[in-house]
């Protein structure tokens, strides 16, 4: 009881001196190629894509201003927010507001002091955040016993990516049978660049790691494994809960965990985090449905990686 009140006065002291957190996204049109295969018009925020994550501290207030330099209307969408009596701050195009008009902007002002834990904030009219607009939130949090769990916060992101404008390729979707889009295909971009380069994470031997992965993903579904390794989940969706191990995730657009990784005592190998994208609504087809990839865990520069007997998805 003491340890709670104690705790509820650190939250208390600490809100009294939150910051007020802004951020500007000039959004607009830029040619680009992000998964080195196809370069098209996309929607980005200051000139680029990824759009950097947002990082915030629970009891700060986030301030997004969004700049609409589109030639349409723009909302931008806090997903997993409560927005207690806040809702014309949601976002949500045509339900909560009619949208920023082009040449116009707004600010979102979000409170934080009842939520933690990983979200993200993407665009919500007509197609704008599937070709683009969207980033992780973290709100960061205060409880100590918490923290005391990991040592180190890492964040793993994970979109699909389509070959063109979607609202250019609306036509073909509707009349084209599902065997035959496969050219068009999404790929496969982590932490914002194409998977077949993923940049490297980092172990070090004991030391344990809050592993925040969020799918900002629109059509396809996730898997995410790392063999010779346990996954402990301790947030799902901004939801804490009893630590639970777990072989992998199953991961559908919009979802998010938090799970907390040990690393091996040794440098003797390094591993290898698996990633499948898949769709049960698209034929399997070898080399496009499913595709796998994988995000090296670098304990050592000059280590082998860690081979393991393969799994097939349906366990995990």
């Amino acid at each position: 009881m003491l340890a709670y009140t104690l705790f509820n006065l650190l939250v208390s002291g600490l809100q009294v001196l939150a910051a007020r957190v802004q951020v500007t996204w000039d959004v607009g049109y830029l040619n680009i190629s992000r998964d080195g295969i196809s370069t098209w018009q996309a929607i980005g925020a200051n000139g680029k894509l990824p759009i950097p994550p947002i990082y915030v501290t629970q009891g700060d207030v986030l301030e997004l201003t969004a700049i609409n330099n589109l030639d349409k209307p723009l909302s931008v969408h806090a997903h997993g927010l409560f927005q207690r009596n806040s809702s014309y701050y949601d976002g949500a195009g045509m339900v909560t507001e009619c949208g920023i008009p082009p040449k116009s902007q707004f600010t979102y002002v979000i409170e934080t002091r009842d939520q933690s834990g990983t979200y993200w904030v993407h665009a919500h009219y007509g197609t704008e955040a599937i070709d683009g607009l969207r980033a992780a939130l973290v709100i960061r949090d205060l409880d100590p016993k918490l923290l005391d769990e990991y040592d180190e916060d890492v964040l793993l992101t994970l979109e699909d990516w389509g070959q063109g404008p979607l609202e250019s390729m609306v036509d073909m979707l509707k009349t084209t049978p599902l065997v035959n889009l496969i050219p068009n295909h999404p790929t496969v971009l982590i932490n914002g660049i194409n998977a077949n380069l993923s940049q490297p994470i980092r172990f070090t031997p004991g030391r344990r790691y809050r592993l925040r992965v969020v799918s900002m993903s629109f059509t396809y579904w996730f898997k995410v494994r790392l063999p010779g390794h346990t996954m402990q989940v301790i947030e799902a969706d901004g939801i804490y809960s009893q630590p639970s191990a777990v072989d992998g995730l199953d991961m559908c657009p919009g979802q998010r965990y938090s799970v907390i990784i040990t690393a091996h005592d040794s440098l003797k190998f390094n591993h290898a985090l698996n990633v499948t994208f898949y769709s049960d609504f698209i034929p399997q087809t070898p080399g496009f449905n499913p595709l796998y990839h994988q995000v090296p865990i670098v304990y050592h520069d000059n280590a082998p990686i860690k081979t393991f007997t393969a799994i097939e998805d349906h366990e995990v």
